[in-house]
């Protein structure tokens, strides 16, 4: 409430002669939160509260500042106190591209259900397709020594949250010395192809929830603060192999296929066989499940916020997929039908 206090405050600043209401709009993993500040016209600008203590808003502005020159549709920056961690934003709206499509994916715990109707799937295509055009222009702007570099430290201390807190945590299960090894190979193997993909702007996670639905200029792009320079195929995985909806792999296949197609077209550095760049896409998938794994498991156990674990299943069921394709990932798969025995049936291989 102090927080809210202060920030109340700071829009009075703001906007002395004004009357306005604040509502919360959202908030994140993280210790971010979002207010919605409504005029008495009816106006609307989001005000962003990051405690300096535990966030700093720099990261943000440059991403933002970044990401608005390559051409994306970035909440615009209006004002900032940043010694109280306080931005107030443009108003993107609050309709997410999991909120829109929610109803056309064929979620996880309804994966045996009939697929979407055709108006369900145009409408899936179009979004998709605005989505990986906007990840384009945001590639294309790519240059060294903007953001910090995705390298081999980054990726293996966020696979590692898998066994110290999805495994050891979550599971309440320790791993013995032999299955410890066989991870920490299987890590390195990971680790090899992404470090060998080409290096873009990568916004780390561009998913359905950082995604909003606008009237034009689809889409919205929020959430961009952890931006780093790194492996071409992460936002691909983030955007395609989604911890909060499930989609028919031959449809995504298809979509991954247009991104392909355009990104060779604008020289975009993709590999000319679409067969390998959808290996570095899977295998880049893998570094990030086992991220997010981790990363719901700790949400829980450390920081009581238990919404994600319904959302464990879905990545699961896309991890142990890819895993099952690839002998260099046979291992890791070993191990989790050794932690949590099941069935689960292969896809497409490549």
């Amino acid at each position: 409430m102090q927080r809210q206090k202060q920030l109340n405050e700071w829009l009075r600043q703001l906007f002395p002669d004004k009357n306005f209401t604040l509502a919360p709009a959202s908030a994140d993993a993280s210790f971010r939160r979002y207010f919605r500040t409504t005029f008495r016209d009816g106006g609307t600008l989001i005000a962003m509260d990051a405690p300096p203590q535990h966030e700093d808003c720099r990261p943000f502005l440059h991403a933002a500042k970044i990401f608005g020159d390559a051409g994306v549709h970035v909440p615009q920056v209006y004002d900032q106190d940043l010694n109280q961690g306080f931005l107030l934003l443009s108003d993107l709206g609050n309709t997410t591209y999991l909120q829109a499509l929610s109803s056309t994916a064929i979620q996880q715990e309804n994966r045996h259900s009939s697929p979407p109707d055709l108006e369900c799937s145009i409408k899936a295509q179009e979004l998709y397709g605005a989505a990986t055009d906007a990840l384009i222009k945001i590639q294309l702007a790519s240059r060294d020594n903007e953001f910090p570099l995705y390298d081999e430290a980054l990726l293996l201390q966020e696979m590692r949250l898998f066994p110290e807190w999805y495994i050891a945590k979550h599971l309440k299960v320790t791993l013995s010395a032999a299955q410890s090894s066989k991870l920490e190979t299987v890590f390195a193997r990971i680790v090899a192809n992404n470090l060998a993909q080409p290096r873009v702007y990568v916004h780390r996670d561009f998913h359905s929830r950082n995604l909003m639905l606008l009237e034009e200029n689809n889409p919205g792009i929020i959430d961009f603060q952890d931006a780093v320079y790194g492996p071409i195929t992460y936002d691909l995985a983030s955007l395609f192999k989604d911890a909060y909806l499930h989609w028919e792999e031959a449809e995504v296949i298809d979509w991954l296929i247009r991104y392909w197609e355009q990104a060779r077209k604008v020289g975009l550095p993709v590999h000319e066989d679409f067969s390998e760049l959808y290996r570095d896409y899977e295998w880049m998938a893998v570094q990030r499940h086992l991220k997010i794994l981790g990363i719901f498991a700790r949400l829980h156990h450390r920081d009581g916020k238990d919404g994600y674990l319904k959302d464990l299943p879905l990545v699961m069921a896309h991890l142990r997929s890819t895993c099952a394709r690839y002998i260099d990932l046979k291992p890791l798969l070993n191990l989790l039908d050794t932690l949590e025995p099941q069935n689960f049936q292969e896809g497409y291989t490549f």
